[in-house]
């Protein structure tokens, strides 16, 4: 899946859609990834004369990836994060890095899905956790 065909599951758009490419394994194991250009909004004040990727943001790239495992579930409704769980941070993340994003489903109760989620660069980990997200249905506006 490219970003056009992502952008009909997920309702993130720019500058906050962090996936360029994902797919889904015989396993049901996410495989994703997102190049880091150097123009991101994020950025800019993260830090000036050295921008790292800021943590969070590395788990809202790894939730993204994730919440595509569900996309048949996503028609109509917005993942919203339940929870972080025992979140590392291991390496920084700079402009011109590709993010390699692998992620499973480990539980599911009604609309709230737990994964383990691993990112790394150059096979190199960078973050890893225990995220938990739940699909709340959209409201007719």
């Amino acid at each position: 899946m490219v970003r056009e065909e992502i952008m009909k599951f997920l309702p993130h758009r720019e500058p906050m859609l962090l996936v360029d490419q994902m797919a889904v394994d015989e396993n049901n194991v996410a495989h994703a990834h997102y190049t880091v250009t150097g123009e991101e909004f994020f950025l800019k004040g993260h830090f000036p004369g050295y921008p790292v990727v800021p943590g969070v943001i590395l788990c809202e790239i790894m939730g993204q990836c994730c919440s595509l495992l569900v996309k048949e579930h996503l028609v109509g409704r917005t993942p919203f994060y339940a929870g972080l769980d025992k979140v590392r941070f291991k390496r920084q993340v700079r402009p011109g890095d590709t993010i390699e994003v692998k992620g499973h489903i480990t539980k599911q109760k009604s609309m709230v899905f737990f994964v383990q989620a691993e990112a790394r660069v150059d096979g190199e980990l960078c973050a890893q956790g225990l995220l938990s997200f739940a699909l709340v249905q959209r409201s007719a506006d």
